[in-house]
């Protein structure tokens, strides 16, 4: 008889684990485990857990329980080992990834960097550690690993030193100022808001983003030449044009706020035919 899969986690050390590091390399499979199971059935009707069903003594080996709440119809129907062993070979191309600084067309959001940050913390504070983990079900009482990753303490430091490499990049990207972009109101707000708190308003700039999104001010004199426009100036607001520098604000390496910096000049639109 087939068991329900499993995840076995065995950590190799010579020093201690600091706790923090410990308990980091769980949780990074927890929420690697959710996000996976959450690009499966992307409407949120089902949900990936993962529980620890025994630790062995001798290195840090821990037997876990992967448990999908099933709530899409056609999720039961999957075989759950295969999700598993997909698990472990998408965890592994991932670290893998990190450790040859090769993405390959993968852009890791902040998460995704925690997340492997985490996974390989103890082990690259080791001066000899490994990190194993094994996809694994029991048929007739026999051990069977049907997926396997391994990573050691050499390739674990360079994992973060491309995550290290990875958040300034991001952190660039999100403080990267566009300049003479061209900005619509599609919602406009006769009143005030503070310079650097988004406001109600929400703009259209096709060359960074084909949707609305909200604003703020990075300065007095770029919201007073705004406001002046939508409350005093002659005309219809919607049907100008605003040629602007924006500082773009990101979430996921997508476009969330644009922060007004420069009011270079406004425009009348030409009615559409």
């Amino acid at each position: 008889m087939k068991e329900q899969p499993q995840l076995t986690l065995r950590i190799e050390t010579e020093d201690p684990i600091e706790l923090r590091a410990f308990v980091g390399a769980f949780t990074s499979l927890a929420s690697e485990f959710e996000r996976q199971i959450k690009d499966l059935v992307p409407d949120g009707r089902s949900e990936g857990q993962i529980y620890v069903r025994e630790v062995r003594k001798g290195s840090i080996e821990a037997d876990l329980l992967p448990y999908l709440t099933a709530l899409a119809p056609f999720i039961a129907h999957l075989d759950q080992a295969l999700i598993v062993d997909q698990f472990v070979e998408t965890w592994g191309r991932r670290i893998s990834a990190l450790i040859s600084g090769e993405l390959e067309g993968w852009v890791p959001s902040k998460n995704d960097l925690k997340t492997i940050a985490d996974a390989t913390e103890a082990i690259a504070c080791d001066p000899m550690g490994s990190s194993t983990l094994e996809a694994v079900y029991f048929k007739d009482g026999k051990r069977q690993v049907t997926a396997s990753f391994k990573f050691s303490t050499p390739e674990a430091k360079q994992a973060q030193k491309t995550i290290d490499a990875q958040y300034k990049l991001l952190d660039q990207s999100e403080n990267e100022t566009k300049e003479r972009l061209l900005m619509v109101f599609t919602r406009t707000d006769v009143g005030n808001a503070k310079v650097g708190k988004r406001s109600g308003e929400r703009v259209l700039i096709e060359e960074l983003s084909n949707k609305p999104l909200a604003i703020m001010y990075s300065s007095e004199l770029a919201e007073e030449r705004i406001k002046h426009e939508i409350r005093e100036a002659e005309g219809n607001v919607y049907k100008k044009g605003f040629v602007v520098d924006v500082n773009v604000k990101t979430v996921n390496q997508r476009p969330s706020v644009y922060a007004i910096t420069n009011v270079h000049t406004v425009l009348d639109l030409p009615d559409d035919e």
